[in-house]
């Protein structure tokens, strides 16, 4: 191996690294908050490529009004009914009057129909890419909070375990369900630049430049937005002690619902940057996603800056194993978790939860 293929293998595990990045900030901002570790994240990935492909894709012209847009339209629906039958149940048991019932209920509603509206509106219509890609972030961000709700709001006094296994179930459903809304077949979305750039033996792409400038960008965001704003000091107060923000009064419900929604929103935008480079499944989240779960346990799932370092440090080992051992790359990148797991193991003290 000379400089200039690994200058190409750097650049390539430093680019993947990027986005696990995200994935990895996501895993710990959950487990941080609501003590969940999860496994689906790399769901929201899948999501939202395969929505993005199926909005530009071509339509034939006597194709049906209902099969024009993508399946993820009605999957959203389908989560807020369900969501919204929860909210009518609830009103009931607590007794609430019709109106504030009623208002509950149109408040799950109100979003995803609206959504879908404009999704029926403009999936005929080849609208510029960029239009598309807003429009799947906006399908893709309200599924955390609907799933939050359904699957883990009544569990959340619940163990780790057990969530842990409300994970697993989950991440089944909507494997799934992702095989019967967006079918078998994989799709490879176009670049949203197609420049090149040379430099020396490496050749960067606009695409490549994309994922580093918004990588960058929204963990900045981030950074700003817990140390910034009332509503993220709420969401680390939570992540601190749960038992003294509710004693604060911040809403354990209400920071779960938030984090859950910034976990699908960086999972669609993460889909979105990796669409160009990779060709994506109904099932090909999974393996994304826990990529940047490895990288988010080199952190200890606890710290944000380590978990960016991991998450570079597990793209640059994917492309170097790709290149010495490309039959064994998943092993390679899997197998350095049990190291790390066994000298946390011994370096950490082990508590009983609380």
């Amino acid at each position: 191996m000379d400089f200039s293929i690994a200058s190409i293998l750097a650049l390539d595990g430093l680019t993947n690294g990027a986005v696990y990045a995200l994935l990895a900030l996501a895993t710990v901002l959950l487990f941080a908050v609501t003590r969940v570790i999860f496994i689906p994240q790399g769901e929201f990935v899948a999501f939202g490529a395969l929505t993005l492909a199926l909005f530009i894709a071509p339509k034939l012209p006597d194709t049906p009004w209902y099969k024009q847009v993508p399946g993820t339209v009605w999957f959203l629906l389908a989560l807020a009914v369900l969501a919204a039958l929860g909210d009518l149940v609830n009103g009931i048991r607590q007794r609430r009057s019709g109106k504030r019932i009623a208002k509950a209920v149109t408040k799950t509603l109100a979003l995803p129909v609206v959504l879908a509206l404009v999704s029926f509106w403009a999936a005929p219509r080849g609208l510029p890419v960029a239009f598309y890609a807003a429009l799947t972030l906006a399908l893709v961000t309200p599924f955390g909070n609907l799933i939050y709700r359904l699957a883990y709001e009544s569990l959340a006094d619940a163990s780790v375990l057990v969530l842990l296994i409300v994970s697993v179930g989950v991440h089944f459903a909507l494997v799934g369900l992702g095989l019967f809304f967006f079918g078998a077949e994989g799709f490879r979305n176009p670049s949203f630049w197609e420049q090149r750039f040379n430099l020396g033996a490496l050749s960067l792409t606009g695409q490549t430049l994309i994922i580093f400038l918004a990588s960058i960008a929204l963990i900045v965001l981030l950074y700003l937005f817990f140390e910034r704003t009332l509503t993220g000091k709420a969401l680390r107060a939570t992540a601190v002690n749960r038992t003294g923000a509710r004693l604060q009064g911040i809403s354990s419900n209400g920071a779960g619902r938030l984090a859950f929604t910034m976990a699908a929103f960086i999972g669609a935008l993460s889909g979105l940057l990796i669409g160009p480079t990779t060709t994506i499944f109904y099932d090909s989240g999974f393996i994304i996603g826990l990529k940047g779960f490895v990288a988010a346990v080199f952190a200890g799932l606890s710290s944000y800056p380590l978990a960016l370092v991991g998450a570079l440090g597990v793209g640059l080992l994917e492309s170097f194993g790709s290149f010495w051992a490309s039959s064994f790359k998943e092993v390679i990148v899997f197998g350095s978790i049990l190291p790390v797991l066994l000298w946390r193991s011994l370096r950490d003290p082990h508590v009983e939860e609380h």
